[in-house]
């Protein structure tokens, strides 16, 4: 995938690249993290779940976290996720009002590394 790195630093390679509530529709963001002193390596990541009301919720959960083993986070941009593990489908779409859209094609594609067994995996442009 373009404009990801191949993390070679083990602080990136703990981060998950997923980590979204199990089913439900909430809020999410997709955020670029790296490392501090080698901010050449980078990974994207998903954040997200109902318990925030607001995406700012998320990236101040998220940053606070990273930062505490010397990562950086940056927002790329937010939406929302409706997440039916019944049916094996996850739906990507909305924008955040505070960070904007995220790439939902970005999101989708790393969404699918997770659920590779779902057989829809899809973005709304709405």
């Amino acid at each position: 995938m373009p404009g990801i790195l191949s993390p070679t630093n083990p602080k990136l390679e703990a981060v998950y690249e997923t980590l979204i509530d199990d089913e439900g529709q909430f809020k999410y963001i997709l955020c670029k993290v790296y490392d501090a002193e080698k901010p050449q390596e980078s990974k994207l990541i998903i954040r997200g779940g109902t318990r925030y009301e607001f995406h700012s919720d998320i990236y101040d959960e998220l940053d606070s976290q990273l930062e505490e083993y010397g990562l950086v986070c940056e927002c790329l941009g937010g939406g929302k996720i409706l997440h039916d593990p019944n049916q094996k489908r996850i739906e990507v779409f909305g924008k955040s009002q505070g960070y904007g859209e995220a790439n939902h094609h970005v999101t989708v594609d790393i969404l699918k590394k997770k659920y590779s067994d779902y057989v829809n995996i899809i973005w709304l442009n709405n």
